[in-house]
C-alpha cells in the first residue's frame, strides 16, 4: 500500500543530486530525441529542469546523443555506463556512479508537470520507513521513474542490469521500495510518449 505523503521530515536534509533521464531512443516518437521536442515553444527537458533544479543541490542530464543541444541547458551531462540503451535504470546507474551525494533523485525528460514537492515528498517517505529507495505513486498507479535512491544501491543495480534486467518496477520491488502517494496531483505525472501526444497538448 502506498505511503501517504508524509509531512516534511524534521531530520536534516541531506544533499541530493537530481538527474533528468534523457538517454532513451524515443522509439514511440519515431526515434527523435524526446527531451528536445517542443512544448509551448520550449524543449520538454527545459520544462523538467526548471521544476526539478530548485528541489536538488546538483542537477545532471543523462543523455546518450544530442550532447551539444543538451549542453545549452548548462548542466553536466552523463552517458550511460551500461551500453546498449538499457533504459531508465541505466540512467539511474550512471547518476549513482557520477554523483558525489548519498541520494539521487530521478525524473524523465518528458514530464513537464512533475510535482514541485517531488523530492521533499520522496525524502520524507524514505526517512519515515528507513528505506533505501522511494518511488512516486498516484491514483493507485506507481511511477517508478520518479524515484529517490540511496547511492548504496549502485552495486545491486549494476548486477541487475548486467544480468539483463531492464524493468524498473521489478527492480524497485526487489529493493523494497517505499511508495509515496502524490494522488493530490495526479496530472503531475502526465508525460508525452508520442508526437501526437505533444501535438494534442
Amino acid at each position: 500500500m502506498p505511503l501517504a505523503k508524509p509531512a516534511v521530515s524534521c531530520l536534516p536534509k541531506p544533499s541530493i543530486t537530481g538527474v533528468i533521464l534523457a538517454g532513451g531512443l524515443g522509439r514511440r516518437m519515431g526515434g527523435v530525441d524526446k527531451g528536445l521536442q517542443l512544448l509551448d515553444g520550449r524543449p520538454l527537458i527545459r520544462h523538467v529542469a526548471e521544476r526539478l533544479a530548485p528541489q536538488v543541490d546538483h542537477l545532471l542530464i543523462n543523455a546518450n546523443r544530442s550532447h551539444e543541444q543538451y549542453a545549452t541547458l548548462g548542466y553536466p551531462l552523463i552517458n550511460d555506463v551500461i551500453s546498449g540503451f538499457a533504459g531508465p535504470l541505466a540512467g539511474l546507474h550512471a547518476a549513482l556512479a557520477a554523483a558525489e551525494t548519498t541520494l539521487v533523485a530521478t525524473a524523465p525528460c518528458d514530464s513537464p508537470y512533475l510535482p514541485l514537492d517531488l523530492v521533499d515528498g520522496l525524502l520524507a517517505g524514505l526517512q519515515a520507513k528507513g528505506a533505501d529507495l522511494a518511488i512516486a505513486s498516484a491514483g493507485g498507479r506507481i511511477h517508478p521513474v520518479f524515484c529517490l535512491c540511496r547511492a548504496t544501491l549502485r552495486d545491486e543495480l549494476e548486477h541487475y542490469l548486467q544480468s539483463g534486467g531492464r524493468k524498473v518496477a521489478m527492480w524497485c520491488a526487489e529493493m523494497g521500495a517505499v511508495e509515496v502517494d502524490f494522488s493530490n496531483q495526479p496530472e503531475a505525472f502526465s508525460n508525452f510518449n508520442t508526437l501526437a501526444d505533444l501535438k494534442n497538448s
